[in-house]
């Protein structure tokens, strides 16, 4: 029940009921739900302010979890940038440098991989920890770019090994006979000519030996010319090894090979003569490197020890008489 108030009239010395109207009892009504709401509100944030929802916590738990990972990503990003940065110096500091190759250029590993609006996508999306995921994939973007080089740089330094390996095996390394057998009896340079008795060029190396001693090709190659000559180099065999080397094996009493065979590094390739413009059963031996005559002595390395090559050197330094052309 409803409390029923009285004012004192001085004017009639009587108290008087007071008389609520409709509006003031609306106006309290709004005043007082409008006092409760306020009071609600500042209870809420203060509430806001202080605990944290079921949903906020789970939030921020998400993200949490998404920052943690996103930094263990980081972490392995940086981890395979270190790895390609150690394939790299090894690259440029052993592997080229053994195969004689030039370093790749700083540039080329450093390259930028696209525009500035590159990432616009990510950017306008509003995404949680935007800056993060920008340079996470600016990161593995560059990574990209590092091994797409250095898969590049493979692939070029097989190819650099495989052509290495092809001229190690074209180089003319063994003497064409056993050093058991053969002696150095002319070496290259000027010397007796047997015929015209002149001091002249002789441009390879006389091997005296038994006739049908074996003769050894001295590289890998391919045999472009056999010849049957009862004057000049008699009979003779030249092989062409590639990059630029060349041997010529003369006054053989037999060849076993023929034009366009492929052979191997000693491989039998015929036996020793005396025929063509010879005196004595020999084989006379020459290299070329780019057409060039150079001296066979330099490229026996694979057959002799220091020892070895120290006394075929001396011998073939006499100026001696040679056995042939």
């Amino acid at each position: 029940m409803a409390k029923i108030k009285y004012y004192y009239d001085t004017h009639s010395c009587k108290y008087i009921r007071v008389k609520t109207s409709t509006g003031d009892i609306i106006i309290n009504i709004i005043g007082i739900v409008s006092l409760t709401m306020a009071m609600a509100v500042g209870l809420l944030l203060l509430y806001n302010n202080y605990f944290e929802s079921p949903k906020e916590l789970i939030l921020k738990n998400e993200a949490k979890e998404l920052e943690f990972y996103i930094g263990e990503l980081q972490k392995k990003v940086n981890d395979l940038d270190k790895t390609l940065a150690d394939i790299a110096y090894r690259d440029d500091h052993i592997y080229r440098v053994v195969l004689g190759s030039e370093p790749i250029d700083k540039s080329i590993r450093e390259a930028g991989v696209g525009g500035a609006d590159r990432y616009e996508d990510i950017k306008n999306k509003g995404i949680l920890h935007e800056a993060i995921i920008v340079k996470l994939n600016e990161s593995l973007d560059k990574l990209r770019r590092k091994v797409y080089v250095e898969s590049k740089s493979h692939d070029e330094i097989v190819e650099l090994a495989e052509n290495k390996e092809k001229l190690f095996a074209a180089i003319p390394a063994i003497q064409p006979i056993s050093k058991n057998i053969a002696v150095v009896s002319s070496g290259f340079g000027n010397r007796w000519d047997p015929f015209t008795k002149l001091f002249g060029p002789h441009a390879g190396i006389d091997f005296a030996a038994p006739i049908g001693t074996p003769i050894y090709a001295t590289a890998d190659g391919t045999v472009d010319n056999t010849e049957i000559s009862f004057i000049g180099y008699g009979k003779k065999v030249e092989i062409d090894h590639g990059f630029g080397y060349r041997t010529r094996y003369a006054h053989m009493n037999a060849f076993v090979v023929r034009n366009g065979q492929h052979v191997k590094r000693g491989e039998l390739i015929g036996y020793v003569g005396t025929t063509g413009r010879s005196t004595a059963p020999h084989l006379h031996y020459e290299v070329f490197i780019n057409r060039e005559h150079v001296n066979p002595i330099y490229y026996f390395f694979n057959d002799l020890n220091p020892e070895e090559y120290a006394k075929i050197i001396e011998l073939a330094s006499i100026e001696n008489q040679s056995l042939g052309m």
